[in-house]
């Protein structure tokens, strides 16, 4: 049994640690409140431009296509994987990077694949798997987040498609679901889909629209990827913040479990201590 020094050291240590995991649950709990309310906010808009896209593409004329709804017969891809920026958010890194890294290795076996790490986490991990980055080092969305910064990296990605540096892009990210969940998403951005059935449902809404269906399309469009890549960022960035939560709770929790366990040592040391020097004065006073 480790002395009565190392158990006081020890229980020292953890309740150090113990403190500094609650304050990032606090922290976490903070940024959480504000991140969910922003993807709550952003998810019916999203959802409505989409419904929008697909009443459109459905009842225009045919022989509409969109440069974005190409099919391409190449095998160059670019995979956006997004992450978060630190650690101690549990398997929320972990869970969609192993994801990423199976589907690029099975499915996307023998194509030319660039990656881009939104958030240090994939940077580094694609990085050490010899994964090509085509955005330099660790594109970091979250520091400052907003729409017009992931816009940016959006634009990228759909002019690279239209230059034909890109036959597909594909988007893994983690949902958030609640609090304790994120459902893990691997879901194709480029080339769109316009048929109605990508979606299930036929067109019920008849628009009256200037100049007309055509160019309100290929207007739209190109905003309506923006929005569904910064939806993508934004559940990662609530998701994030759900996990580190639960993460950082379970840890303060687990710290006091382990508490009690080195206070239970510790007495029964102190006890074993006293206990050798009641024996020791009672020998010493009979041997007089």
């Amino acid at each position: 049994m480790p002395n009565l020094k190392d158990l006081r050291a020890r229980i020292k240590s953890i309740k150090n640690t113990q403190q500094t995991t609650r304050a990032m649950k606090m922290v976490s709990v903070a940024k959480l409140r504000k991140a969910q309310d922003a993807i709550v906010q952003l998810r019916p808009y999203a959802q409505k431009l989409r419904e929008l896209m697909t009443n459109l593409s459905a009842s225009v004329a045919d022989g509409f296509s969109s440069p974005y709804a190409e099919p391409r017969e190449g095998k160059k891809l670019l995979a956006v994987v997004i992450t978060s920026n630190k650690g101690l958010c549990g398997a929320f890194n972990s869970g969609v990077l192993k994801l990423a890294h199976t589907r690029l290795q099975e499915e996307f076996a023998g194509w030319d694949i660039q990656v881009i790490g939104v958030g240090r986490k994939a940077a580094e991990f694609m990085s050490k798997r010899g994964y090509t980055l085509a955005l330099p080092g660790n594109t970091d969305l979250f520091t400052g987040l907003n729409f017009n910064r992931v816009s940016e990296v959006a634009e990228f990605a759909m002019s690279g498609f239209l230059k034909g540096d890109y036959d597909r892009v594909e988007i893994f990210y983690n949902e958030f679901k609640n609090v304790a969940v994120q459902n893990r998403i691997s879901e194709q951005f480029l080339p769109i889909r316009l048929d109605v059935a990508n979606t299930g449902k036929a067109a019920t809404t008849d628009y009256i629209l200037e100049p007309g269906r055509d160019e309100i399309l290929l207007e739209l469009i190109p905003k309506i990827l923006k929005i569904q890549f910064y939806r993508a960022v934004l559940e990662s960035n609530a998701g994030e913040h759900g996990a580190r939560m639960v993460a950082m709770d379970k840890a303060t929790e687990n710290a006091e479990e382990l508490l009690k366990v080195l206070q239970l040592n510790m007495n029964k040391a102190r006890q074993a201590a006293i206990t050798n020097e009641i024996l020791e004065i009672v020998a010493g006073a009979n041997a007089l």
